[in-house]
């Protein structure tokens, strides 16, 4: 079946999707700092680079079975703005329903924060799910833990899915899976992790095993931001200076409120590596980010839906219109 990837980033949902056996044929990414990531990656997509607002109904190819993609999350974060529609980032949904009238795919997935679904947002949110329907789907939503779904992190998103009303088709999301994934089993062969240097070429055995250096702000000293082997991941953010830290890293605790400190020697504390982040996320190590600012690849990666999330919704709506 084929496929059209909206925000595609680094491709983390398209991956997934191709797993389970659909050909993503077309993919739209604005961020040129990604371009050279999706395009190695992904080298039998096409990938347009235009804004979503610039795209005509032409750009468009045709007979598509499927449009997936997540618009930017900012604007409905509990944690960011809450601006949401009045955002033009929020705003960005009325772009992905235009293109979907005009496709016409036989179905749709979009993934958000789950901010936005939050009180604050409700109104809006129903109202973009009426715009879906009233574009001629059938739409159900879901609040999905990645960790549910074999992905060793806890990250809590919403995924509307939406088939096109002729097709009749009752859709429920997957169970969540028994296996659980932690740590301690993404953290296999990284032990020649490095610190990012600059215009330097990263020379450790597996790409991508670098790490931000610097120091941490009070921000993020407010919580702790560590979790053991056996342990599943905090969520991987969309920057390097939010990153999570290695499971090795002294403990952290918590001296007053919003403010903790370290249990051992600053020297010893470092943040998670680009490819440590990218397999919590469950990218495989054959998957490479090209960068020269490292926050972009932290931000690739931490944008990224977990690839083996997408696949179990991927094979569940593949049965559905089966």
């Amino acid at each position: 079946m084929r496929i059209g990837a909206f925000f595609a980033g680094a491709g983390g949902l398209d991956l997934g999707f191709k797993q389970a056996g659909f050909d993503v044929i077309w993919a739209n990414e604005y961020d040129k700092t990604i371009w050279d990531t999706y395009k190695h990656n992904h080298p039998n997509t096409e990938l347009n680079t235009k804004s979503i607002r610039d795209i005509k109904n032409s750009d468009m190819p045709n007979n598509l079975d499927g449009l997936i993609g997540g618009p930017p999350c900012q604007s409905w974060s509990l944690a960011g703005s809450m601006k949401g529609i009045e955002d033009e980032r929020g705003s960005l949904f009325f772009e992905y329903i235009r293109l979907l009238k005009h496709t016409k795919p036989k179905f749709f997935l979009a993934e958000n924060v789950k901010g936005i679904v939050s009180k604050a947002h409700l109104p809006e949110f129903k109202n973009i799910l009426g715009l879906f329907e009233e574009a001629g789907y059938n739409c159900v939503y879901k609040v999905l833990n990645a960790y549910d779904y074999e992905v060793p992190q806890t990250r809590e998103r919403v995924f509307i899915i939406g088939f096109r009303k002729d097709l009749d088709i009752d859709f429920s999301f997957p169970e969540p899976s028994k296996n659980k994934f932690h740590l301690e089993d993404v953290m296999i062969g990284l032990n020649d992790a490095c610190p990012f240097e600059k215009d330097k070429q990263n020379k450790t055995s597996i790409p991508n095993n670098e790490y931000l250096t610097g120091s941490f702000s009070s921000m993020y000293m407010s919580r702790n931001r560590r979790r053991n082997y056996n342990q599943p991941s905090f969520t991987i953010q969309a920057g390097g200076r939010h990153a999570p830290l290695h499971p090795s890293s002294p403990q952290m605790i918590k001296v007053e409120k919003d403010k903790f400190t370290f249990d051992g020697d600053f020297e010893d504390v470092r943040r998670l590596t680009v490819r440590e982040c990218a397999r919590v996320q469950t990218f495989p190590d054959n998957f490479i980010f090209k960068y020269k600012n490292i926050n972009d690849a932290y931000k690739m990666i931490g944008n990224a839906v977990p690839i083996t999330l997408a696949k179990h919704i991927a094979i569940r709506i593949k049965e559905a219109l089966d």
